[in-house]
């Protein structure tokens, strides 16, 4: 499989080299933006935004750290690297953070661009984030690991996300790129509709006051993990005022042991393999002050993992039971592998569609933006042991979590304004609303609210980001979010389990440099 995808990317690139589009086509592309002028001293690297760069080899990253409270939050893990900004389900307690990678992500990368031939480039780009409070690799999947078997009173912070503990847990592609025929890379790549967010996000996908950034569900085109592509061919081309992309991902990993019965048991299982590959495009012009793009993207076995409410609630039940959640049907026979290791994941094939647009002037932005997100059971469903990203495996797996499709829309919308050009104020509001994907439909509170009712999520926040340098800025700023429905995730409230908020308050301080 290795060698098919090296011989169609070989292929691919040869296709390139044949197509011109004429004059006044730009080889920029979102994904490659011009290099600042390399650095001539260390004053100048101090004062100015001049690049890191050795005979076209480039090194940037950034350090992001500050302090923040929460109204409702948990302790902290080494391994998170978003933050408590956005309301928990288990959050519960009013108290001071270290809070890590507040407007960009801690990390390192090293990039380059050389010319073979007149005109045209090899290209790669190598990038991880880091956790400035620890010093670990962003890991999202571990952070639900540290908690398995725990009763959720010793729960700390569990999150997704696409980083999990990778060498290389944002990008890690090389490929051509042409003044006149675009850019084409492989490997481990941003999804389109994490370019778009980055682009059309008032809060630039600030993790402390971006709902977006922080969640990622509307980046990644219905699940968080997704707003990276492995193993993913990407085309991006700018001609003139307009510009398009193009995105594929071969299907990699292991499908797991599926079994149709009501047992998961080596006798009764077959080996799966992966179907996970996934397709998006991008279309997109500027004219003068005022740029839109139109995104649309398709996954298959997506997969998201749940924090350890619904996985193991106590020391009494230390494993990873097969639940289906909707229903709450649980699934009979032992366990195919331990779970000291191991995640339990919802299955879904997502389709979505994002229209977004912003208007800019030299002091003042405004954007705007809109996903609609139709979710359903996987048409290839995954068994007990797929692999999940970062060389982790699922030991529970629900192919069947929804009754009915399941519809999330996300809109957005906020404004940017620079004063004397070294210091922005920014305001941004997120909401996020689902349908009622239950059957039959009990969503009362008497009944009890359950995660399939319909329901909405709502956040605001207002910051100021002062620049001192090209590199050095500091900002303060509050974000406050809170769920209703369906999305009130506190809700329901078992026997025993003790009351958690449907909202946070979350002031933050902090400083970055980035180079």
């Amino acid at each position: 499989m290795n060698q098919a995808k090296l011989v169609l990317a070989a292929a691919v690139f040869f296709f390139s080299s044949t197509l011109t589009f004429g004059q006044g086509a730009s080889g920029d592309t979102k994904t490659q933006p011009k290099t600042p002028d390399p650095c001539a001293s260390g004053h100048e690297f101090a004062n100015t935004d001049c690049a890191l760069t050795w005979h076209g080899i480039t090194l940037y990253g950034a350090y992001d750290a500050g302090a923040g409270w929460v109204s409702h939050g948990l302790p902290e893990s080494g391994y998170n690297y978003e933050g408590e900004s956005l309301v928990n389900r288990n959050g519960y307690q009013h108290r001071f953070l270290v809070a890590p990678n507040n407007l960009s992500q801690t990390g390192l990368g090293i990039k380059g661009k050389e010319e073979f031939l007149p005109g045209w480039s090899v290209v790669f780009n190598a990038s991880t984030g880091i956790n400035p409070q620890s010093g670990l690799l962003a890991n999202a999947s571990e952070t639900d690991i540290i908690n398995n078997g725990l009763p959720r009173a010793s729960y700390s912070i569990a999150i997704d996300g696409a980083r999990a503990g990778q060498p290389f847990n944002d990008e890690y592609y090389a490929g051509i790129s042409s003044e006149h025929a675009g850019t084409l890379t492989f490997g481990r790549q941003r999804a389109l509709g994490a370019d778009a967010m980055l682009l059309y996000d008032p809060a630039s996908g600030a993790y402390a006051f971006s709902y977006i950034g922080y969640n990622g569900t509307m980046a990644g085109g219905g699940d968080t993990e997704d707003t990276r592509w492995d193993d993913a061919l990407k085309y991006r081309l700018t001609y003139g005022p307009v510009h398009f992309g193009a995105m594929y991902k071969f299907a990699d990993g292991s499908g797991g042991c599926y079994s149709a019965s009501a047992t998961w048991a080596a006798a009764t299982c077959t080996a799966e393999s992966a179907h996970n590959n996934a397709y998006g495009f991008d279309g997109g012009a500027k004219a003068g002050k005022f740029s839109a793009d139109l995104v649309f993207q398709h996954y298959n076995q997506a997969i998201s993992v749940l924090n350890p409410l619904f996985g193991p609630q106590s020391l009494a039940a230390p494993y990873q039971s097969t639940t289906d959640s909707i229903n709450t049907n649980q699934i009979a026979g032992a366990n195919l592998i331990a779970t000291s290791n191991t995640l339990y994941g919802i299955v879904t094939d997502n389709n979505a569609v994002m229209a977004a647009a912003k208007y800019s002037s030299d002091s003042f932005k405004v954007f705007a933006g809109y996903e609609y997100i139709w979710q359903n059971n996987p048409k290839d469903p995954l068994g007990v042991g797929a692999s999940d990203q970062g060389g982790y495996i699922l030991s529970g797996v629900e192919d069947n979590n929804l009754d009915s499709e399941k519809l999330v829309q996300i809109w957005w919308t906020g404004a940017k304004y620079t004063y004397r050009k070294k210091t922005d104020v920014t305001f941004a509001w997120y909401q996020q609303r689902q349908n009622d994907f239950r059957i039959p439909s009990a969503c009362s509170v008497a009944a009890g609210f359950r995660a399939s009712c319909a329901g909405t999520l709502n956040e605001g926040s207002l910051y100021l980001d002062h620049h001192f340098t090209k590199r050095f800025d500091s900002f303060a700023g509050v974000a406050y979010s809170y769920v209703s429905g369906g999305l009130d995730i506190a809700i329901p409230h078992g026997p025993g389990v003790p009351f958690k908020s449907n909202n946070n308050l979350a002031p933050t301080v902090g400083s970055r440099f980035a180079f």
